[in-house]
């Protein structure tokens, strides 16, 4: 498969021991009901694998809507899905799965979701301090806030559950170039993602939704720290109608954006950017 045959939102590339694994939302169930998500196998990111379920709904799995934005991170030689699940009865949150190996299958991990009970939550992405101490970044949904929250909690070793209240880094409507949604004072915070240019730097990308649609964001540690505080770039990296990215290295070097655009149900599709080291696209 190529990249424009692959309907998925959110991708997420894990490169592993030669080879490329890709995840995200199967597109054509996003809105309702789910069972699963699939990985994408690539050796060259150009000619991908047929889908492979990495996970399947277990008998008797709270969650039967939304399995949103799956990204998968290696922590102490497993490897852990952060994906986000809802059902008719109980609020949208993250909850971590586990696998011996890319593909899967993966399992429940986590004690259900790691983000607060009773709280609409979404995208959870996983960052570890300088000192060993594992986190988590997610968003506290405009749905329920209005005014979308992007926040940090602190989780146990072995990231069964959370240990720390949430803190809040950042609303949606902080950066001047966000709009609002759905008629009103309504801003959306969208698909954290965390990367250190370097040992002392630490960046974000995030979505949210400006005078181009749906676009992907980039704001700034002024510290260094998960903590922040976070300085929001003047202006989307990427405002066409596209977002919920993430930043990989490819095995030859070379820095990649990859997001999923249109942000139009059934024609999402992956799209790789090439970047400069300092996050500006190449021309």
């Amino acid at each position: 498969m190529k990249l424009h045959d692959i309907n998925i939102r959110d991708p997420f590339v894990l490169p592993y021991m030669g080879k490329y694994y890709m995840y995200g939302t199967r597109a054509a169930t996003c809105w309702g009901e789910c069972d699963g998500f699939d990985v994408y196998v690539s050796d060259s990111l150009d000619d991908w694998s047929n889908p492979i379920e990495a996970f399947h709904k277990p008998e008797g799995f709270w969650a039967d809507l939304n399995y949103w934005a799956p990204e998968v991170h290696i922590y102490k030689d497993s490897f852990y899905a952060f994906v986000s699940f809802k059902s008719s009865d109980r609020c949208r949150g993250t909850q971590l799965l586990r696998s011996d190996a890319p593909t899967g299958p993966f399992v429940p991990h986590s004690e259900g979701p790691v983000t607060p009970a009773g709280w609409e939550c979404l995208d959870g992405t996983f960052f570890v301090n300088n000192e060993g101490q594992p986190y988590m970044v997610f968003c506290h949904e405009w749905v329920q806030v209005r005014d979308g929250e992007m926040c940090l909690i602190r989780l146990s070793e072995d990231l069964k559950r959370a240990e720390s209240e949430p803190v809040v880094l950042f609303t949606a409507s902080e950066p001047g170039w966000t709009r609002g949604v759905k008629n009103g004072p309504n801003f959306v915070t969208d698909g954290p993602f965390l990367y250190k240019p370097d040992k002392d730097s630490l960046v974000m990308l995030w979505s949210s939704f400006g005078d181009g649609g749906y676009a992907q964001a980039i704001a700034r540690s002024a510290t260094g720290s998960i903590t922040g505080p976070w300085i929001h770039d003047k202006e989307p990296i990427f405002s066409r109608d596209g977002g919920h990215g993430m930043i990989f290295r490819a095995f030859d070097g070379q820095l990649y954006l990859t997001l999923h655009s249109p942000n139009e149900k059934l024609k999402e599709h992956p799209v790789f950017i090439e970047l400069n080291d300092d996050l500006t696209i190449k021309c």
